[in-house]
Order: structure tokens, then sequence, then C-alpha cells
């Protein structure tokens, strides 16, 4: 077994692989780039080396820096993670080229199965049922366009070289086909170094099934049956679960011998997974092979009783595998959230900032049940516009997928973020969703239900106030009890229930609550507390505990109805946590400041996310059009097309190609 690793890569899989190998004894190494110098996964392991800038080509994707550093270390072997170099055929054959084991699959491998039309062609070859489309190495984009119209719309392009559901497009119709296509190419030559696409039918009601496959250097392989990762938004996965609901022993053994064959036909060797797009009567075919760890391998790991990251370092080490396949079996069911930074009531767009405030739920076991949290990012840290957004994954395990889903609705409740927006509200919307509920899954189930999954704001509740009163008078030393009040005080003058010479005592609080100004009183007579909203009165009363980072946690009573919530107050805005839900609440003078700031360029269509100008495709004085592409922004290494609202005139452009942009400045003006 290795006596040391490094670990090229960031966030929470390289925390997560980290925490394996110190279990086993082994000492690890982390890279890290200027933005990443004090990151948790650094603070994780036993050494760190500095590769360079923030950009991933400028550190996490430099194959040469990385292999300089495993040497300068002494590291034996390298896990890539997943992303940046882990499906990089140059960079394992590099590795072997050194002498230093590249913990994956072998470079041809990789290979074979990085080209997503190479292995499709393989697929064919072995009879493995493909969807209708174009694989192909012709990329000329005429050619292209007339594989599009004869394979018949809607379509979907996609990067040969991609992954995580970048360097994806969904086309309707003709038309929109060659800016669809420029799009993808520009995407995929960004992130994956490659613009080569393939073009396929896309399938209206699909699900994504994946099976975790393994193999060692003996000559072993086997799989771990499937997860269902058909809930997605912008083609990148947010739920994952295993396995598959109604997936019969019929259909696991036929998709899991297909996955093994398709191993065993590259020579594989380590942890891969082989993705299937499945209709609803049950045919499947071949999508790709990610020659990697997925992101979601955890909900495999809990109904399998199976540490995968051990698996990957012991075949590495050149042992067999751990297990035979009769060997292996389902306990159970488990789901993955993916906890993101990014706004899902503005398309999903990726949010950036520091996280002030930070709470997960614990780590523990039940009886019945376990929660398991995978995180990268500590409280202070912060999101930058450089990598994935993602914030961590929540796991959960249950007997049945019922208690499972309950189980998750319940840790999301327990997850609180301050700093960035974060999807929490909306993962929890989607348990409480019908068609998840009963299982009734497929790619488009998000965009299917987006009025319940993203309702219109809605006022705060009088609760949510009341919250927020109690924290703003718990902050000022304030209690709310009106008995005891002399209890363990050494005077009378000690105490803090609002006693008054007169009996009365009346405190204004002014909000901005959506956007509109709202006024709540709070009352001290003789009798005890009373708030009044929209002169509607409510006998009151609370108890606040502040953590030393001044965090609130409320418990009160309005008319004898108790309820409960956490209150972070971030500058001149409040975060109420209550039962998974995030209502934010500002003071009115910030939302003045914030108009004045919007303005600064006199108005115009503003930048959505804070980003890079990636693309300019008009110039003061063109004439547009309704739904015209101006301009393309990217963070994150997704990328959004600003449009035109109307007909109208570029009367003037704000920033130039490769500019970065703040959120809500002013882009372009259209008159």
């Amino acid at each position: 077994m290795f006596k040391k690793i490094l670990i090229a890569n960031r966030g929470e899989i390289a925390c997560r692989v980290a925490a394996t190998a110190h279990r086993m004894g082994i000492q690890t190494v982390a890279v890290y780039s200027d933005a990443d110098a004090n990151a948790a996964h650094v603070a994780a392991c036993d050494e760190s080396v500095y590769i360079g800038g923030s950009e991933p080509r400028d550190s996490y994707l430099r194959a040469d820096i990385i292999l300089q550093a495993a040497r300068q270390t002494g590291a034996q072997a390298i896990h890539p993670g997943y992303g940046f170099l882990s499906e990089n055929e140059t960079f394992a054959q590099a590795c072997a080229d050194a002498g230093v084991v590249f913990i994956g699959p072998p470079a041809s491998a990789i290979a074979a199965m990085g080209s997503k039309s190479a292995a499709k062609a393989l697929m064919e070859t072995a009879g493995v049922p493909l969807v209708p489309g174009y694989h192909g190495d012709n990329q000329d984009m005429e050619f292209l366009h007339l594989q599009a119209d004869q394979i018949g719309y809607p379509v979907l392009i996609k990067a040969s070289a991609g992954g995580g559901g970048k360097g994806m497009r969904i086309v309707k119709s003709s038309q929109e086909f060659p800016d669809a296509l420029s799009s993808c190419k520009r995407e995929a030559i960004s992130s994956f170094g490659d613009d080569k696409v393939l073009v396929e039918r896309y399938l209206t009601k699909p699900r994504h099934i994946e099976i975790q496959v393994f193999a060692d250097s003996h000559g072993n392989t086997l799989h771990l049956f499937e997860r269902d990762c058909s809930v997605q938004r912008r083609h990148q996965k947010v739920i994952e679960e295993a396995p598959a609901p109604g997936m019969t022993e019929e259909r696991r053994r036929e998709m899991g011998e297909a996955a093994v064959a398709a191993a065993k036909a590259v020579g594989y060797v380590g942890a891969g997974t082989v993705e299937f797009i499945a209709e609803p009567d049950g045919r499947f075919y071949f999508m790709e092979m990610n020659t990697r760890l997925q992101v979601e391998h955890p909900v495999t790991e809990m109904i399998t009783g199976t540490d995968l990251v051990e698996w990957q370092l012991r075949v590495a080490a050149g042992e067999p595998l751990p297990a035979e396949q009769d060997e292996l079996f389902i306990e159970g069911h488990a789901i993955e959230a993916r906890i993101y930074a990014e706004n899902p009531e503005k398309g999903f767009l990726p949010s950036i900032g520091t996280l002030s405030h930070l709470s997960f739920p614990e780590h523990v076991k039940f009886e019945l049940g376990e929660v398991r949290v995978d995180g990268g990012v500590r409280q202070g840290d912060t999101i930058s516009p450089f990598y994935d957004p993602m914030i961590a994954k929540l796991i959960v395990w249950a007997d049945s997928r019922e208690q499972a889903i309950a189980r998750l609705q319940q840790a999301l409740a327990q997850t609180q973020v301050v700093g960035v927006n974060t999807n929490v509200a909306f993962l929890g919307r989607l348990m409480q969703n019908s068609a998840f509920a009963s299982a009734d899954l497929d790619t488009g189930l998000i965009e299917k239900h987006s009025e319940q999954l993203l309702p219109a704001p809605k006022q705060a509740s009088i609760f949510t106030l009341a919250s927020l009163t109690a924290a703003i008078m718990a902050r000022q030393g304030q209690t709310g009890s009106t008995t005891n009040r002399y209890a363990n005080k050494a005077d009378p003058w000690s105490a803090t229930d609002g006693w008054r010479l007169s009996g009365h005592y009346t405190q204004h609080i002014r909000v901005i609550d959506n956007d509109e100004a709202r006024l709540v009183t709070l009352e001290k007579t003789a009798r005890g507390w009373q708030l009044l909203d929209n002169d509607i009165g409510y006998e009151f009363e609370w108890q606040v505990q502040i953590t030393p980072d001044q965090t609130c946690h409320c418990r009160l009573s309005l008319n004898g109805s108790n309820h409960q919530a956490t209150v972070v107050m971030q500058g001149e805005q409040a975060h109420v946590f209550e039962n998974g839900a995030i209502t934010i609440i500002g003071k009115p003078d910030e939302l003045q400041h914030a108009a004045d700031d919007s303005d600064a360029h006199g108005g115009g269509l503003t930048a959505p996310m804070p980003g890079k100008i990636i693309s300019l495709l008009v110039q003061a004085g063109d004439t547009v059009t309704k739904g015209q592409a101006l301009l393309v922004m990217e963070a994150m290494k997704m990328e959004h097309t600003i449009t035109a609202p109307e007909d109208g005139k570029v009367e003037e452009v704000f920033y130039n190609v490769g500019d970065q942009v703040t959120e809500g400045v002013a882009l372009i003006t259209v008159e």
C-alpha cells in the first residue's frame, strides 16, 4: 500500500479522499491555487504545495506542475478526484512515464471512453443500443446542421469530451441550431480544451440511470448496481439516489452486464461509471462512460456498505478487488442532494461571496438511517467565480425510499448558509414534490413542475416577522418573558423584561419585505407583550439564545401558537431560517442604496451574475430585434446569454470581451 499520495483536486472531493487515506494510515499532499491558499482541503492534508493562479488553466490543469509537486514531496501516487485532470489520458500517461501511480484507469481506457463519439462507436460494435444520432469526426458546422435536420428536432448537442452537464444544448428548431452549436463549442473548448461535438435525438421523457463499475489489474470486473440521476437542472444533476426506483431485477442484471462488458472492452482498471438513458418502456441506450469516481458515489457506498475510495487505493496499489459480484447486495435506500451556491429563481445562476454563516446537520447514524455531510468549505471561506459552485453534499440512508426522503427533508431544514444564494429551499420543495415522491422521474421534472418548485416570492409570515423582532430585542438585551423576571437577579434593576414605570413601552420595527416596506409594532403593557402587524394584534412571548457569533436561536409564542427559527444578521439584512425555508428581510436604506448603485450607467441590461464577458455580438449603433443575442457571459464555466428585451437600437456597450463584471451592473443600453 502507498505511504503517501498527492490529491490533484480541491474542495469536497479532496477532503473526501484525504479522510479515507488518513483512516488507512496514508499521508496526503494537497495542491492549491491563489484562490485556495486557505481552503479546507489544504488544512485536511498533511502537506500542501502551491501550484499557480486561480484560473484552473494556471493551476489545477497544469499537469507538469502537479507531477513536479508529487516528485518534490515523495508522493507515490496521484488521486485526481473528479473534474480537472481526472479524465485526461495525457496526464495519466505522464504519471506512468514518471513512475507515479495514477489512481484511475490506464491512459488507453481513458482515451477509448473519454471521447463520447469514440465510446459510442465502441459500444455499437459491442452491440449496446445507442440513441440515434451523429457521432463521427466531421465537425463542419453546415454538415452538423444537416445531420440535425435529418435526425429531427429536438436534438441534443453534446461536447464529445464533456461531462458534468457542460457543453450541452437542447435545440428545438433548425433556426436555433447555428447559435446553439457555436455556444456549445465555445463552452467545450473553455472547459475541456476540445470543441468536438456529437448530435443526438433528444428523448422527451428520459431517465438518467448509471451503473458503478470496478475493475482490478488481475482481470476481475464487477458492478455495484445502479444510481438514478434523473433530477437535473441546466443538464447537471441535483438529486441522485440508489437504487433506482422501479428497477426490476431483470433490467438491473441487463444494465449491469452491459456496463461490465463496456469496462472489459477497454481493459478498464479502477472505478468508473457507465451512464444510460432509459425510456419509460424500459429500453435503455448507452450515453457515455465516466472514467473516474462520480460526485454521487456516496449513495452507492451507503447501500452497499463499501468505501469506494478505499477500493480505488487498493486496486491502484495492485491488490485484487475486495469482493466478488455475488457477495454484493443492496440494503436500504440512499439519496444525495447537492448544495449549490446558486439562485434557482434566476435560472440557477451561480452565486459568489463569503460564507459568513454555515451550519449543517451533524453526521450521525441512527438505528434505521444515517445522515452524512461531504463538504469542502468552512464558515468564512469564499465561493469564488473560478470553480464549481457546489458547497457540500447531503447524503441520507434509510430502510425505504419514503423514509430517506423524510430524513433528507429534515437534514435540509437543518442546513443554513448566509453569504451566497443557495438551492437549499428549492431542494426542500423538491422533496415535497408529488412526482418526485411517487418516483415519476425524468430529466425534465424540474422544468415541468417549475410553478411548484420555483414559486413567486411571498410576503413574510407573521411568525417570520415575530422571529426577527425577537432577535432584535434579544440583541438589545430585552427578554420576552413576564414570569420570574427577578429570578437569579441581585436586584430588580437587573431585570430585562421591558418594565416601565408607566407600564407601557412601544417600539416600531421598519423592514423591507419582498421589496416592500413593512412596519411591525411591539407594545409592552402591564398584561404582557403584544405584536401588531396591519392592525392585527398578537400576544407575544419569546426566548432567544445568542451564540458567540451572534446567531439567534428563537423560540416564541403568538396567541399560544409556538414557533422556532434561527436569525442571522448580516449587515443591513436579516436571514430567518424556518423549517428549511429562508426569508431575507432588509431595511429601507439598503434598498435605496442598491437602487442608486444599479443606475451607475444610467440604466440598461444588467449582469444577472458576477462573471466574465466572453463574447460581444453587437456594438453601439446596431439595430436589434426582440430575443436577439447581445453578449455572452461566463461564470464557473457556465455560459449565460444576454438578449434584447424588445426591438431597438444599441445605444452604448459598457464592457469589452475579457472584462470581469459584478452582479447588477449595466452591460448594454438598448433604446
